[in-house]
């Protein structure tokens, strides 16, 4: 399926400050360089989150405090810049990026680039548009923890001529049932909208929603109603503010009901649904009304009874495509007509595969052991494809594998631990030329390597005698180290061996 179609669509933010206090989870204000709070909103720094890209400041008049600094990255030759946050293994999480550009590096519009969560492209930041109008951005996801870290990153694409930015990452933890339908073992859902229906005033956000998200208003030419009683919502499965059912649209008596909705076009592909209805009429035996729910012409839900109590539908897996009409049509002998308060659309977005688990843990130890790895080495070492860890190939598959780690003359210094050893699929280990030091490792567990490339450093020591029992390994380069001692027979004995090992070592005569 085509990366291309995976959209999440932005929703603009007037910028505009609110009082709640914060959510579970990380509100982190890019760039910045001290804590700040927008109402009761506390946002910390970024700093123990990500290691590259430079801060800077912008001056926007009557801006949100996090609006006011971002982090960008000027890096071109790194293939991704990540943020990593510790979770908790198995979690639901909300994740959303807020971009405001403000003409930061004396440009007039905005760069274009992708965002990665793990090992899957999530979308493409676009927001010219936005920024054109004075608005800020802000992208959603809904994810599964499959570690105890999660990977938000921004790539570079073909249509980057500046340096990608971010203003606010957040991170929100989730209660179990909330869009528990979805199988995110496979999917993650991006927000294409969420609205309440028939407000214009403010966003409902924090505390009305206690985990933040954002439900716009909308409003067409149907006539508003205000509902008479307040619905508890906390039997909802996806837990709505009970502000999101304060007004609804609806229409006459034994008429359809006809709204189109979301308000822009869609991509062609799978989405799931969430609406939400309440008779707006004050409690009693006779508050209640039952109409027919399609979508595109399509029968959504039949006889829904709608009461005082406030009810929703949904639906996990739905095609859509291009404009979308939701019709709400009564029933016979109904004395009121349909009405409709809020909706969710989510887009659907298959997970791009991971990289197995011992492998990433295997180079995240790597990389802590060199004192100056390349700088795009974080977040998931081999996915997406195309923005793997510089110097570093994958197989590929549903699970991922490091196959070859080339850092020839990379400048590096440091140590290679044995945990090196774990990368059992690799073939090509090059690491010449750089300044590592230390001893050679043993490597028995390394029986698909091929080439192994150690020369013009400094490594101490003897050669490990594991190297002689690797099957496939027929290139050895060590010369110009400080190693010492005897070559294992077994290399030496070894048909169509390519082995290295001078100038610039210490050998004792063997045998």
């Amino acid at each position: 399926m085509c990366l291309s179609i995976f959209l999440l669509w932005l929703v603009s933010i007037p910028l505009f400050a609110h009082s709640s206090p914060a959510p579970r989870g990380f509100l982190i204000n890019c760039g910045a360089s001290e804590e700040s709070t927008s109402g009761s909103l506390k946002y910390i720094l970024d700093d123990g989150f990500i290691s590259v890209g430079n801060k800077t400041a912008i001056k926007t008049p009557n801006a949100l405090p996090e609006l006011t600094t971002l982090r960008y990255f000027p890096d071109k030759s790194a293939r991704k810049y990540c943020y990593v946050l510790p979770v908790i293994k198995g979690g639901k999480y909300l994740v959303k990026t807020t971009y405001f550009y403000g003409g930061f590096d004396g440009g007039k519009e905005p760069p274009v680039f992708d965002q990665i969560i793990d090992g899957t492209k999530w979308s493409t930041v676009n927001t010219t548009e936005d920024y054109a109008n004075g608005l800020s951005s802000y992208y959603e996801i809904f994810v599964a923890a499959m570690g105890k870290t999660l990977s938000i990153c921004l790539a570079r694409n073909e249509h980057t001529v500046s340096d990608p930015f971010i203003s606010v990452l957040e991170v929100v933890y989730l209660e179990d049932s909330v869009y528990n339908t979805n199988d995110f073992k496979k999917h993650a859902l991006s927000t294409v909208a969420r609205h309440t229906f028939g407000d214009s005033e403010d966003i409902i956000r924090y505390p009305d929603d206690e985990f933040d998200r954002f439900w716009q208003p909308f409003t067409n030419e149907n006539p508003v109603v205000m509902s008479q009683s307040k619905v508890d919502t906390s039997d909802f499965w996806n837990v709505p503010p009970a502000s999101a059912f304060a007004t609804a649209i609806t229409t006459s008596r034994g008429k359809t009901l006809k709204v189109q909705w979301p308000p822009v076009p869609l991509p062609s592909s799978i989405f799931y649904i969430s609406l939400y209805f309440q008779d707006n009429r004050s409690p009693s035996p006779y508050s209640w009304r039952v109409f027919n729910v399609s979508i595109n012409g399509r029968k959504f839900y039949s006889e829904l009874n709608v009461t005082a109590s406030g009810v929703t539908v949904y639906a996990t897996q739905w095609p859509l495509s291009g404009q979308t009409e939701i019709s709400l049509t009564p029933g016979d002998g109904i004395p009121v007509g349909p009405l409709i308060n809020a909706g969710e659309v989510l887009q659907i977005l298959p997970l791009g595969g991971r990289t197995l688990t011992r492998d990433v843990m295997a180079m995240e130890e790597l990389a802590r052991s060199l004192n100056n790895p390349p700088s795009d080495w974080s977040g998931d070492p081999c996915l997406p494809q195309q923005h793997s860890w510089t110097g570093v190939t994958c197989s590929q598959g549903k699970l991922a594998r490091v196959i070859s780690l080339n850092l020839t003359n990379a400048g590096l210094s440091g140590s290679l631990l044995p945990s090196i050893s774990n990368l059992t699929a690799l073939k090509n280990l090059w690491l010449g030329g750089n300044e590592l030091s230390g001893t050679i490792p043993e490597m028995e567990s390394l029986k698909a390597l091929q080439t192994l490339h150690l020369e013009n450093n400094k490594f101490e020591g003897s050669i490990p005698e594991s190297l002689g029992q690797l099957p496939n390994l027929h290139e050895i380069l060590l010369q110009n180290n400080k190693l010492n001692g005897s070559i294992p027979d077994a290399l030496q004995d070894k048909n169509g061996i390519n082995l290295q090992v001078s100038p610039g070592n210490d050998w004792s005569e063997s045998r």
